[in-house]
């Protein structure tokens, strides 16, 4: 069963549609075989996604000749991602002229060459690198017995992918698109097509250039900070076979027999994306004692309530109910993912919340795990221990929501919570959140810039900028790590706000003005007399249109504000603590 993507000539007809209203992207693609139709591929999915893919195409099999020449075109077009795409037709060519010796030593060469690629590439350009993997094809050579061979082809290509792998850990803003995994998805006989190789040079098959866009616009969101956060279970057919509600607790189908494995398969899933940090949520119409008891008594459930962060069951709409989980995370409904068997309620959630996903799942529910496997929902672009940590995070914070409806007046709420705020500048245990921060932050992100840990680094160590990071603990728990401030010395005695940015699970805790008081703090033992911000909007960060506006700060033109350091603050009660 192949994902279903959109169709190559739909791609190829949005080349024809006004770009001038999509976002752009500047891409750089470099391939050893002709990329024309590729390049129609990616660029007609962007469009489908609402962004202009600006692409420079290199000259058919003139990655090297791009990449190590100064004066090359693509260090002129200066883009924002280099795609590299490498086939494993023209890799076994170079491969059969090596003696044996070379053959051995034949995937660690390649490798020293990508890194030295990357190398240069990051070098001269602030580029993300995105490099596809090789198809692992068999050539037939030594049969099933290659394993066995270092000098084999298949040995060699197969350690190869491994070390581009290792190469992808060692370097932060080097990235694998696995073409070697969506072939083995599809098929290979799906991807390639051999009339179009022997007569134009063309590795991928028409119908297969869509998955390979698919792909690349995946990574590319995830880097630029778009991905999904969130997954909403329906429970009845969904999470379990059955109807708890008429079936009981023994009657719903779940564990390691018969359809149940189905469904405990689906659990073993999503417990793993909620150990990497994807929020998991309940959403059904149930009674909600009844409804949590599979949760707590049933044996051979997977999932448990500790792994979901909110838990909601009533008879209320889903599209209500969905809006009420909204509320509590404080992420974007693209952000979320909702999953249910049942079509009307799908269609419902999707004409009552447009951003959501809702993947249509197949209708025999040992299919589900497969289809969702292959929708590749939960691209990422950065993972961290803290990431674990999500789910009890969003569980506190539902705990404060209701408490917060127990109090008339705000103020009281939010002396109640006993908030302490350590701040500090950034160092070694805080940089590599703030680098994710910076990708993941979309709503409450000034001026979205996006760092990766090496930038983060160089940042704090260099004297003309001054770094704050924020981490936030109350009564019922630790936030963690929830915002960060680069502030950056500019002549005439100011100090400009490069990056502001906030988790949105802090919002309307104080959080804006404290963060505030702090920056002055700084701006005067430092000695300016002012602070600029800027705040430059994107489609997704209107919540801070008025955020400078609000604190106080004067409108100076150009989404350029200012607030001088012996400015009075407006009185207005702060209920966080320094630790």
């Amino acid at each position: 069963m192949n994902t279903p993507v959109i169709e190559f000539n739909r791609l190829k007809k949005n080349l024809k549609k006004d770009l001038s209203s999509q976002k752009e992207v500047r891409i750089a693609l470099l391939a050893d075989t002709a990329s024309q139709m590729l390049t129609q591929a990616i660029k007609g999915y962007g469009i489908e996604q609402h962004v202009h893919y600006n692409i420079f195409e290199a000259d058919y099999n003139q990655i090297e000749r791009q990449v190590f020449d100064p004066a090359s075109e693509l260090y002129a077009f200066a883009p924002q991602f280099v795609l590299i795409f490498r086939s494993s037709e023209k890799l076994v060519k170079e491969f059969y002229k090596k003696d044996v010796p070379a053959k051995e030593a034949f995937a660690s060469h390649i490798a020293a060459h990508t890194a030295q690629l990357y190398e240069t590439i990051t070098e001269r350009t602030g580029a993300k690198v995105i490099f596809s993997n090789y198809t692992e094809i068999n050539d037939g050579v030594f049969g099933n017995y290659a394993s066995k061979v270092k000098s084999s082809f298949v040995y060699q290509v197969k350690k190869l992918n491994l070390l581009l792998m290792d190469l992808s850990q060692s370097y932060k803003n080097f990235f694998l698109n696995d073409i070697a995994s969506l072939i083995q998805q599809t098929g290979y006989h799906f991807s390639f097509d051999v009339k179009p190789y022997i007569n134009a040079e063309m590795v991928y098959s028409i119908d297969f250039l869509p998955y390979v866009a698919k792909n690349t616009y995946d990574i590319i969101a995830a880097i630029s900070g778009s991905f999904k956060k969130c997954v909403i279970l329906d429970l009845d057919n969904t999470t379990w076979g059955g109807i708890i509600g008429d079936d009981g607790l023994e009657g719903i189908q779940v564990g390691s027999l018969g359809l149940g494995k189905a469904f405990t398969e689906l659990q073993l899933w999503v417990k793993e994306l909620r150990k990497r940090g994807v929020i998991v949520a309940v959403c059904s119409k149930n009674t909600d004692e009844i409804a949590r008891e599979p949760f707590i008594q049933h044996p051979e459930m997977v999932l448990r309530l500790d792994d979901i962060a909110v838990f909601v069951a009533n008879w209320e709409t889903k599209v209500d109910n969905i809006r009420h989980i909204q509320s509590i995370l404080n992420i974007g409904f693209d952000a979320m993912v909702f999953l249910d068997d049942n079509s009307f309620e799908r269609e419902m959630v999707k004409q009552g919340i447009p951003d959501i996903t809702v993947p249509e799942l197949p209708e025999d529910p040992s299919e589900y795990l497969l289809y969702l496997r292959q929708l590749n929902l939960f691209e990422t672009a950065s993972f961290t221990e803290e990431d674990g940590a999500r789910t009890q995070q969003y569980q506190e914070e539902a705990m404060r929501t209701t408490l917060q409806k127990s109090f008339t007046s705000e103020n009281d709420f939010l002396e109640s919570l006993d908030m302490e705020c350590e701040v500090k500048a950034f160092d070694a245990f805080t940089i590599p959140r703030i680098a994710q921060l910076s990708q993941r932050s979309n709503q409450f992100n000034l001026r979205t810039v996006r760092y990766t840990d090496a930038e983060v680094t160089a940042t704090s160590a260099s004297e003309a900028h001054h770094t704050l990071s924020f981490s936030l603990r109350d009564k019922y728990g630790d936030y963690g790590l929830i915002a960060y401030v680069i502030l950056h010395e500019q002549e005439a005695g100011t100090l400009f706000i490069d990056s502001w940015v906030m988790s949105c699970r802090v919002l309307k805790r104080g959080m804006e003005r404290f963060t505030l008081e702090r920056i002055l703090a700084v701006a005067k033992e430092k000695g300016f007399n002012r602070v600029t911000g800027e705040y430059i909007p994107t489609k997704k960060n209107g919540l801070v249109r008025e955020h400078y506006a609000s604190l106080g700060f004067s409108d100076g033109g150009n989404n350029l504000w200012h607030i001088d350091t012996g400015s009075p603050l407006t009185e207005q009660p702060i209920f966080i603590t320094v630790k």
